[in-house]
């Protein structure tokens, strides 16, 4: 970073405020707030700061504009209002054109009627909704106006009206312009058609209900049987939703979750609390840590006029937690809290979101655009010499300490390319002796490749600086130098570090470069982190299981070979014939008999050994 770039953050106050990063073009990349801004700007010089963006700032910043404010809730409002004007590449924001769907009720109208909008305001009237999907809506609709009969007319001049409409000629609605109906009757299936809405089955049906038997009792048949089909009709469409919570409150549970390069906002809706469904917000670009991700999602995604509920609800602690909820209130009308739970039924609330998260992240395709933009990353923060378009990963598995393994998995574009995936029978290494297995496999996969110029841009080693070293040997013994090979380790602490009674903890993922003493650490939740652990755990799952195939042949083929006369060529025979042990197994003596090469005297003995060894094992057990 340029020496007048720090001098000018070292001069910066130590108050609340937002500031810009620009790239060396003068575009705004980045917007953020902070309760002190030269404490926060320092982070990023000091060394102290891993998020992604940190490492790209020698190459990418060229200013940093500030704007102090009085306080927290001032900065939140400035940045979110930066934030939209700017759309700095690195801000997550939710997309245009993506907000929920309501239905607005206005109470001060003579006769109310249901609107659809998009926006929610502060002017009085009632919200319902969100609707995720549009047929929701317009189910919802259909059976309130069905069964309440407001009016779908538009709002001007009832009076107005010559003749009735045709939905009030189908009888569809009471035309108030028309029939002159009492307000006073209209409010009432307003307040049942809000109840409806709230989704209180107990209180409409109730109202409903008394309304009947008052029309019954004073001999208004007509109307007393019109309002018993009408409760009948709601009793089976309006189904018990589930109660999540002791509190009849509106809440939104927001969760956070990275996945195939991508980074994934899932919003739980909870209205009178009953959950009525959610909304992801997905994006590709944002490399910052999830809180700070997150707490810049929050104040552009209230600042779009989108329903506040009574609780937000989030996975973990953001900064400005109390300027948001101060904000929130201020547009609510109404206290509105914001809260991290920790347990209880808003905590669970939160966890559903979290599994929704993961799914989405993990359903979500991969565009070309995204993986081009990771496998950038991984490039600038490894110091590669070229983007790894192709990446290839190598593991090493034991078996039963007489057989070693190893595979190689193929990365293409960020993806799995499962037709160049091999798995390799280590023949020089002794057993324990990964550095050896590995110096095998990478020198007979780039041997084997070698004429052909059929190489990979990246090699990547599970291991450490042993593993590194010995990928090296083998690149130098062939003469290659062209490509880049790094180690990724996952290391624990020692026992004597662990909690008492616990397990060892997880520490971050180590990478080792060549050249360089001190391995990278990246923040656990980088999109290159994330593709490289994905590329190694393919590799360890493809070594486990052709382990495990190999263990399975070992033990086939030991068994049979204990059986005095069965070598090699009746083992074949026995194997093609059968085609598995089982099958051997369940044979009777005249049908292993029939077997070329089988005898009626060694049919018996195997016959006889393979129906002894449950007992052996029974034995076993019981002794």
């Amino acid at each position: 970073m340029e020496a007048a770039l720090r001098e000018k953050i070292a001069s910066l106050p130590p108050a609340p405020g937002v500031y810009l990063m620009k790239d060396k073009a003068g575009r705004v990349v980045y917007v953020g707030k902070a309760v002190n801004l030269r404490d926060r700007l320092r982070s990023y010089v000091a060394g102290g700061d891993e998020r992604d963006f940190v490492p790209l700032l020698d190459r990418l910043l060229g200013d940093i504009d500030i704007v102090v404010v009085s306080n927290e809730k001032a900065a939140l409002l400035l940045e979110n209002e930066l934030i939209r004007r700017y759309r700095p590449r690195f801000n997550a924001r939710p997309r245009e054109g993506r907000n929920f769907i309501y239905l607005r009720l206005d109470p001060a109208q003579r006769y109310p009627r249901l609107e659809v909008t998009r926006r929610v305001e502060a002017d009085g009237a009632r919200y319902f909704g969100p609707y995720p999907i549009a047929h929701a809506l317009r189910d919802t609709l259909r059976v309130v106006n069905r069964y309440f009969k407001l009016r779908t007319c538009s709002d001007h001049d009832p009076t107005q009206h010559k003749r009735p409409c045709l939905l009030c000629q189908i009888a569809r609605f009471p035309a108030p312009s028309v029939y002159d109906i009492p307000p006073e009757e209209y409010r009432r299936h307003v307040e049942g058609a809000v109840l409806f809405l709230e989704g209180k089955r107990t209180e409409l049906t109730d109202a409903l209900r008394a309304h009947m038997e008052e029309a019954a009792a004073g001999m208004r048949f007509e109307e007393a049987a019109r309002l018993r089909d009408q409760l009948a009709a709601i009793e089976r469409t309006l189904q018990p939703q589930e109660i999540v919570g002791p509190e009849r409150v509106d809440q939104d549970a927001f969760a956070c979750c990275r996945g195939r390069g991508r980074l994934v906002i899932y919003a739980l809706y909870v209205r009178s609390g009953a959950v009525i469904g959610g909304q992801v917000f997905s994006a590709s670009r944002e490399a910052f840590p999830d809180r700070e991700v997150l707490a810049s999602f929050l104040s552009v995604y209230y600042g779009e006029e989108n329903f506040v509920p009574d609780e937000v609800l989030l996975p973990f602690a953001i900064e400005g937690e109390d300027a948001l909820a101060k904000f929130l209130s201020e547009r609510k009308g109404s206290p509105v809290r914001v809260l991290v739970p920790g347990e209880g039924w808003r905590r669970e609330l939160v966890r559903t979101s979290e599994r929704n998260a993961a799914q989405k992240a993990g359903r979500q395709p991969a565009r070309a655009e995204d993986a081009s933009a990771v496998l950038a990353q991984l490039k600038a923060r490894l110091g590669l010499t070229r983007t790894p378009r192709r990446i290839e990963g190598f593991d090493v598995s034991h078996y039963g300490g007489r057989t070693i393994v190893a595979s190689r998995v193929t990365f293409t574009d960020g993806e799995p390319d499962k037709d160049h995936y091999r798995r390799y029978r280590i023949t020089t290494a002794g057993i324990a002796d990964d550095y050896a297995a590995i110096y095998e496999v990478v020198l007979r996969r780039l041997r084997h490749r070698l004429e052909e110029r059929d190489l990979p841009d990246l090699l990547v080693i599970d291991g450490g600086k042993g593993q590194l070293a010995s990928a090296q040997a083998a690149m130098k013994d062939l003469g290659i130098s062209a490509i880049d090979v790094i180690a990724l380790a996952k290391r624990r602490e020692a026992p004597e570090a662990a909690p008492p009674g616990g397990p060892a903890a997880e520490l971050p993922e180590r990478i080792f470069v060549p050249g360089r003493r001190e391995a990278i650490v990246p923040p656990p939740d980088a999109p290159e982190l994330l593709l490289l652990a994905r590329l190694r755990d393919e590799a360890h799952r493809f070594a486990i299981a052709y382990e495990r195939k190999l263990a399975r042949s070992e033990r086939l083929r030991s068994q049979l070979d204990e059986v005095s006369g069965i070598g090699a060529k009746r083992r074949t025979a026995l194997l093609t014939h059968f085609g598995s042990l089982r099958r051997i197994r369940e044979a009777d003596v005249t049908a292993l008999a029939e077997v070329e090469g089988v005898g009626r005297k060694t049919a018996e003995r195997l016959h006889a050994y393979l129906h002894a060894l449950p007992e052996r094992g029974t034995e076993r057990r019981n002794a």
